[in-house]
């Protein structure tokens, strides 16, 4: 064996090795934790005003229509695995160009607006659950103080990450599964009959809305770099996190509608399934299940900080943000993940719940349904069947359309504006970081697991 073949089977030993640090079980607990950040939490009583007592339906139409984008996402993640997942899928998709790089800064930027709505929910529960009153402010140091911390554990390295993500989830779903066994004894079917909403095309606008409580589907694929064999893990761990987070949310959220009024619903925004827990267990149940929110919600600034620091690092090793963002701070951490945590804080800072819920959901609907057009131009490589890429790009953009009229129309205008700011920015930046370095952009040279026989022989 020559020097250079020995040299490349330890690169190739120490690769399996670091990638062996994310199995199928941490990845999909880390799309679990991700997805149920906010939805269940904090987004129920927003998304009551429009469905009424069917948020139910509306949380099923918003996990179908990510089921699509789920496809399009595991077919290019299994074809091209990476730290970075849907920033090295649009380069590869619309090449090096103003739209790849573009798209790449504001999904960055979305990530962190989604964030912002776990740090608030989190700060609303948190405050929700003291024995007494607090001023507003301190909702917001809450929220910062969560996302300082969190920096700490991602900084430490995607092991970690992997395993309290399943420590979380683990203690998650067992308290849910207590609050249904217990909600079914006096769930009241007749609550259905209630009216309220706007009926048909309300749950519509609900369903657009909850659509970021799925987005933790799209943090699974930055773990691909980190797996053994991406090609088959990576999809599984997206499917079953998906399933898993769909009966979830359906039947959390029946039970939520079977134990409480409409009004209830609608005047406990923000910490509505702890006081379903109280209307169930008394106030054992408000706490067990605040306790439970907290978890939930802190998992989700945990999960999808992960996936941001990892974005920022490969959107940076592939030219389109400045070096630093891809030099390590810690041991697996870059300064990708100090400015994602300061962009959160500021978010948490300045808006409240519901603006950054809507804008969190904007944002990944023109995310993913960029990420699907761009992937019928390399549907060869990956083999996804064009009607499925197609339908997942009409679903996302009918979602958009219906909850951008609808944040219009409802206002505050400081919603809306901002998005199409933060949008109208990410391209601008892109335009004139581009001109000014002259760099072009790279794609990470690491094949597909299905690719390595031939990769090796070449």
């Amino acid at each position: 064996m020559t020097h250079k073949d020995s040299s490349q089977k330890g690169s190739s030993q120490n690769d399996s090795s670091q990638k062996a640090s994310i199995t199928v079980a941490s990845a999909t607990a880390i799309g679990v934790g991700g997805m149920m950040g906010a939805g269940l939490y904090t987004l129920v009583g927003l998304a009551a005003t429009t469905a009424g007592v069917w948020i139910p339906v509306a949380f099923l139409v918003g996990g179908l229509v990510s089921l699509f984008s789920v496809y399009s996402y595991a077919k290019l993640g299994a074809r091209f695995p990476s730290r970075g997942g849907a920033a090295q899928f649009l380069i590869r998709c619309f090449g090096d160009g103003v739209i790849a790089g573009g798209l790449n800064i504001f999904q960055f930027l979305g990530w962190i607006i989604a964030m912002a709505l776990y740090a608030s929910g989190f700060a609303g529960y948190a405050r929700h659950l003291l024995p007494f009153d607090t001023p507003d402010w301190s909702g917001k140091a809450i929220g910062v103080g969560l996302v300082i911390v969190l920096i700490g554990v991602n900084a430490i390295g995607s092991k970690l990450v992997g395993r309290s993500e399943m420590f979380v989830v683990a203690i998650e779903v067992a308290i849910l599964v207590a609050f249904v066994v217990a909600a079914s004894f006096k769930a009241d079917g007749s609550n259905f009959e209630q009216s309220g909403g706007e009926g048909v095309i309300g749950i519509f606008f609900a369903a657009g809305l909850l659509y970021v409580t799925y987005e933790g589907f799209g943090v699974v694929t930055n773990s691909a770099g980190d797996m053994k064999n991406p090609a088959k893990e990576l999809p599984r761990a997206m499917y079953q996190a998906l399933f898993i987070v769909i009966v979830i949310y359906v039947v959390i959220s029946s039970l939520i509608v079977m134990v409480m009024t409409l009004p209830e619903i609608e005047a406990n925004q923000g910490h509505v399934l702890s006081d379903a827990g109280r209307a169930v267990l008394g106030q054992v149940g408000f706490i067990v299940i605040g306790a439970a929110a907290l978890l939930a919600t802190a998992s989700g600034v945990n999960a999808t900080l992960f996936g941001d620091a990892n974005l920022a690092f490969t959107v940076a090793k592939s030219g389109e943000m400045p070096a630093d963002f891809a030099r390590g701070v810690w041991r697996s951490g870059t300064w990708g993940l100090l400015m994602a945590g300061a962009l959160t804080c500021a978010f948490v800072v300045f808006f409240p719940l519901s603006s950054v819920g809507q804008m969190a959901s904007l944002a990944f609907l023109i995310v993913y349904g960029a990420v699907s057009v761009g992937h019928m131009r390399v549907r060869h490589q990956t083999g996804a069947k064009a009607w499925l890429l197609i339908a997942a790009v009409s679903l996302n953009l009918a979602l958009f359309c219906l909850l951008l009229g609808y944040a219009i129309h409802t206002g505050p205008a400081s919603t809306w504006i901002t998005l199409i700011v933060v949008l109208i920015a990410s391209f601008v930046v892109e335009i004139v970081y581009r001109k000014v370095t002259h760099r072009s952009l790279r794609l990470e040279t690491a094949p597909a697991s299905g690719d390595a026989g031939a990769a090796a022989a070449s």
